[in-house]
């Protein structure tokens, strides 16, 4: 039998919630409540689009001109978002891993970065994804197999979907009061605003909110977090129905982005929620950046549950 494009396929089940997992990026193809999408999903035998439900790393996001500078060596990694010249979510997306456990409500993946030009460094890593009652959970480990100190970020990407209709018509609530402001046409950070005054509100989604037209695709932080330390994201449909995501203080920042495509009938078709442990072009800035000393580790997690 013929491996599909992305990859071998794991399905997981727990009660009304059901998951699809490809091996290629460690992928959610898709998660379902009662028969509900809860991602954006796509197909096994597809050639996964726009980063859908991929695991990120070593980095989240991008690196600028895929120049960096990390213990006094500049470092130049593939540019792969060629339309405004980015290294774009790390070095696995499209990296088969292999199953290290499984059972029918779990499955944890494991790969190994090579240390390569531009990423001199080898990294361990796991992504455990488990379905329970609260929803799916996703835990990413990054252990430092290498001689050296090693940069390190990730985040995951899927596309969150309320219900019917399009990103336009669902309610957000984001709990970020201050919004990484890009520019137009690279999306390279320029500064920290607050959300309640840049671009008159529009990125402030403390309050509930319909989306509208509003074209989002920056990185939130000053996250409003319950008294355990978890931020949550809700999206809501008209029927009151929707998904929500949620993550502890590993990660400080989250990504969110309403989907927009030059293809009208493919476009704001979900809403892109990424947390992350550092922004965009940290390798760049410095900013919440990991360093992973030799043997040392560190964990991120986030789990989506239905509404």
């Amino acid at each position: 039998m013929s491996i599909p494009l992305s990859g071998n396929q794991i399905e997981l089940a727990h009660g009304a919630y059901s998951a699809t997992i490809a091996s290629v990026g460690a992928s959610l193809r898709s998660l379902t409540y009662d028969g509900r999408d809860l991602v954006l999903p796509f197909e096994a035998d597809e050639v996964r689009p726009n980063y859908r439900g991929v695991t990120l790393a070593p980095w989240p996001n991008r690196i600028v001109d895929g120049r960096y500078t990390f213990d006094g060596v500049e470092q130049l990694v593939p540019i792969n978002e060629h339309a405004r010249g980015n290294a774009l979510h790390g070095l696995v997306a499209w990296q088969d891993f292999s199953v290290r456990d499984r059972g029918d409500d779990f499955v944890e993946l494991a790969t190994t970065v090579q240390a390569q030009q531009g990423y001199p460094h080898r990294l361990d890593l796991t992504v455990l994804f488990r379905l329970g009652d609260e929803g799916l959970y996703t835990a990413v480990t990054a252990r430092n197999t290498g001689a050296n100190d090693a940069p390190f970020g990730t985040g995951p990407h899927p596309y969150l979907v309320a219900g019917a209709g399009h990103a336009d018509d669902w309610t957000l609530t984001l709990p970020a009061a201050q919004v990484l402001t890009v520019t137009p046409d690279r999306l390279v950070p320029v500064s920290l605003e607050d959300v309640s005054t840049e671009q008159a509100g529009a990125f402030d989604f403390r309050t509930p909110r319909v989306i509208g037209d509003v074209f989002i695709d920056h990185a939130f932080t000053a996250l409003s977090r319950d008294a355990g330390g978890v931020a949550s994201v809700e999206l809501l449909a008209t029927d009151g129905r929707g998904v929500s995501m949620r993550w502890d203080t590993a990660c400080p920042w989250v990504q969110v982005h309403t989907a927009d495509q030059p293809d009208p009938s493919q476009s704001r078709l979900g809403l892109a929620v990424e947390p992350m442990t550092c922004p965009p072009a940290a390798f760049n800035s410095g900013t919440d950046l990991i360093v992973l000393q030799p043997g040392e580790s560190t964990t991120a997690g986030w789990t989506i549950s239905a509404i």
